[in-house]
């Protein structure tokens, strides 16, 4: 039996004795099947033929990345504090020599990963670190799936994973879109990683929001005025959306502000 992964999303499932016929969060309308038709592979497979690249970010975090390029091309982020690290989102590829990379940085306490695209081998990373715990939203629990005694699902809108590190539902995306507060962020000013629940656009000085960004469904101004309003009691002057090099560097949370005012005023037209 393998637990096959899906290679359009990503998303290791469950274990089986023949690829499963549907990837369920690609036939779900935030995401899309491969033009060519759902492909499967394994990790074993992705061992072979990618490799992770590590790269600092700033002190106490550091990117974890894909290469050749696979699934959606989201990277992990890799928290340090004083209480332990937290991988923020999840990759799926994961292998003896990323262990070893994580492990120098003084391993892994907890997993807690932003919405359900972005939960690739979750259980893989958490089982390689000692089972350490994986949060996950409540509100997209059915979009689990390799299901595991390590998931916790918290509810409400805040999660303390501990001092310095908190959890936010926001919402938008997914009814269980989260962010994640780091205090101690960008020299003590705090930064927010926002996976893309908070998308940095091209123009860095701004972000953006989608229902669906594959198919450019947008979302209300109703549920971005809801992040906005979710992330507004925490100071953060930085913000790290899910890719290399989409960071909002200085004054992130005016451009969350700012932004927010774009869109809402380009969709009531």
């Amino acid at each position: 039996m393998q637990n096959y992964i899906c290679t359009t999303c990503g998303t290791q499932f469950a274990a089986t004795y023949q690829p499963p016929k549907h990837c369920a969060i690609c036939e779900d309308e935030r995401q899309y099947v491969n033009w060519n038709g759902q492909t499967w592979t394994t990790l074993g497979d992705l061992q072979d033929q990618h490799h992770n690249t590590i790269k600092a970010e700033e002190p106490c975090l550091t990117g974890i990345g894909t290469d050749p390029h696979f699934g959606i091309g989201q990277r992990a982020l890799l928290v340090q504090t004083p209480q332990g690290n937290v991988l923020w989102d999840c990759i799926s590829l994961i292998d003896d020599a990323t262990v070893a990379a994580v492990q120098e940085l003084g391993g892994l306490g907890a997993i807690a990963i932003s919405h359900p695209h972005y939960y690739s081998s979750m259980v893989e990373w958490s089982r390689a670190f000692g089972n350490v715990p994986i949060y996950l939203h409540a509100l997209d629990q059915e979009w689990v799936m390799r299901p595991d005694p390590a998931i916790v699902f918290w509810e409400g809108d805040t999660h303390s994973l501990w001092e310095g590190l908190t959890l936010i539902r926001g919402g938008g995306h997914f009814p269980g879109g989260t962010v994640l507060h780091w205090t101690a962020g960008a020299e003590q000013r705090g930064a927010l990683l926002t996976g893309d629940i908070i998308n940095v656009v091209q123009d860095r000085r701004y972000v953006s929001f989608m229902y669906s960004f594959p198919n450019l469904i947008p979302l209300s101004p109703h549920a971005v005025k809801r992040i906005v309003d979710a992330v507004d009691p925490f100071a953060f002057d930085r913000l790290y959306a899910a890719w290399f090099d989409s960071v909002v560097r200085h004054d992130a949370k005016n451009a969350v502000k700012r932004s927010a005012q774009r869109y809402m005023e380009a969709i009531r037209g």
